[in-house]
């Protein structure tokens, strides 16, 4: 097994000087050396081709018991360095202090075909970060983290990647709902890959602590390995690296808006610098449409993460990297002003984004009344986000009574579509069908549209946990079905039909089908 390693991280930034692996707060430093846990019985489960290739590992590679061993933390590769990032972080809007990297231990860098990525163990032992908790991770979290990770990336929601899934061949003691029921579960570890998992709260910590050395080290380093393109380090430079991460951090959540995701738990230190979804704890897929939706028990009183929130605390956070780059701009003003285009621009984006799911080409100054229609109208009743916008692009110009008919199936209460609400739904398809009558596409062409950018599968809360269900009974079959089908979520598949499909009845107030911890 043969990989092109790099080291940049840990050759270009400073490290924590003690090598003992004890909590403790990490001072001056962006990382500690660490040694992943070896485990018991290490056995791979799945693998992502697709990421092995973007590494430069063949399919004989990962068939090796060399590659278990390395991917599981059983053995370090020669001339290697597992360590774990210093971060800090705002937790639900409070400030956390020392936070790091808490059961995530970083292998190595690999650069391949011109990239380079970072690999890294989840799952794999405690580190100086670990606080009270002990470093691992269980099956259920990992099965869902490892194919959450791959469909985001098919949806074309930028994110982070896995590399693979393992079982570790020990047990490890969950509370999955904080109620005080702890109970024994597979152990298991995902081997997640990404340019970088540098996080917002990276650069936090060191302003917090007025460590501006460190923090000037760790911006310099940022641009010259990720933002290259921006020119040498500098002011002017720290202020359009800024505006960069505004923008990537604005676009990554039009995504979520647009296929339905809700993240869970958007804390600081959950927050990409390069702009991808990273941390699968408690998110999930809208199915009835409700802005005020939640996936995080954590959060279900406050609702902060809430899905119609998610604009609104990417800037939230944003400001606070923009505390945290202060010290190194001294000037308000340049980052106040991205942080007010950030606003202008997602109103912006976020209709453009919403006429393509209606598909929608020419502009007309009445599109985004017709928008918040929809939206008014969605909320009547319960109706299922992804089968609407799919089944919306089989009607056709002059179905306006055949509106209701064409989205039946999204409706989870079909009798409640009756008098008042259905009249609300008819109104609502007439002036859709208006509106129409001004685009040049033929349906044909329009539902061709219609179909890339609103997908026909997604990783609903229950279709993960009937892999977990299958995955406890050691049946793994389910993990590969979903892994294929979610790699074209935007296909027809006849042969998966049977998740085209709004959530089961059975699954609406089911553990890990519904909400979830962030434990899970």
């Amino acid at each position: 097994m043969k990989l092109n390693l790099k080291h940049t991280f840990i050759r270009e930034l400073p490290a924590d000087p003690i090598s003992e692996n004890t909590r403790r707060q990490v001072k001056e430093a962006c990382f500690s050396y660490v040694t992943p846990k070896k485990t018991n019985a290490p056995k791979m489960l799945h693998v992502s081709k697709d990421m092995a290739e973007a590494l430069g590992l063949s399919e004989t590679d990962v068939s090796t018991d060399t590659f278990t061993k390395v991917f599981t933390g059983n053995e370090v590769l020669p001339n290697t360095k597992p360590y774990a990032m210093c971060y800090g972080g705002h937790q639900f809007g409070n400030w956390a202090g020392q936070l790091g990297d808490g059961r995530a231990i970083n292998l190595f860098e690999v650069e391949h075909n011109k990239k380079q990525w970072t690999v890294q163990l989840k799952g794999a032992g405690e580190t100086p970060y670990s606080r009270t908790a002990d470093g691992l991770a269980v099956l259920r979290s990992s099965i869902r983290e490892y194919l959450c990770s791959e469909a985001m990336f098919h949806l074309g929601v930028p994110t982070t990647r896995a590399l693979s899934l393992a079982l570790s061949g020990d047990e490890v003691l969950r509370d999955m709902l904080y109620d005080g029921n702890s109970a024994y579960e597979k152990g298991a570890i995902v081997s997640r890959i990404s340019p970088s998992f540098l996080r917002f709260g990276s650069f936090e910590i060191f302003a917090a602590r007025q460590d501006h050395k460190t923090l000037k080290q760790l911006v310099d380093y940022t641009i010259q390995q990720h933002f290259t393109h921006l020119g040498t380090p500098s002011k002017e430079v720290y202020i359009k690296f800024f505006a960069e991460v505004s923008q990537r951090t604005l676009e990554m959540i039009i995504h979520w808006q647009r296929v339905g995701f809700v993240h869970g738990v958007m804390n600081t230190d959950n927050m990409s610098i390069l702009g991808l979804t990273i941390d699968y704890g408690p998110y999930g897929w809208l199915e009835g449409f409700d802005f005020g939706w939640t996936p995080n028990t954590t959060d279900r009183q406050h609702k902060r993460y809430r899905y119609g929130n998610q604009p609104n605390i990417g800037l939230w956070n944003l400001y606070q990297l923009a505390n945290a780059l202060y010290p190194l701009i001294e000037d308000v003003e340049p980052l106040e002003a991205v942080l007010e285009s950030y606003k202008t621009d997602f109103e912006k984006n976020s209709l453009v984004m919403m006429k393509t799911k209606l598909g929608l080409e020419l502009n007309d100054d009445k599109d985004h009344m017709l928008v918040q229609a929809l939206e008014d109208v969605l909320l009547l009743t319960e109706t299922d986000m992804t089968l609407f916008f799919r089944l919306l692009g089989r009607f056709k110009k002059g179905d306006a009574k055949r509106g209701l008919d064409i989205v039946k199936e999204a409706f989870y209460i079909p009798n409640e579509v009756s008098d008042t609400i259905a009249q609300q739904w008819r109104d609502w398809f007439e002036r859709y069908d208006f509106r129409l009558d001004k685009e040049l596409l033929s349906n044909t062409k329009r539902q061709s549209k219609m179909n890339t950018v609103n997908p026909k599968y997604v990783l609903r809360n229950y279709m993960a946990q009937l892999a977990i269900d299958d995955a406890n009974k050691d049946n793994y079959n389910l993990i590969e079905e979903l892994f294929q089908l979610l790699k074209k979520p935007y296909d027809e598949q006849p042969e998966y039909e049977k998740w085209f499909a709004k959530r089961p009845d059975w699954a609406r107030h089911k553990v890990g089908c519904s909400m979830l911890s962030c434990s899970s």
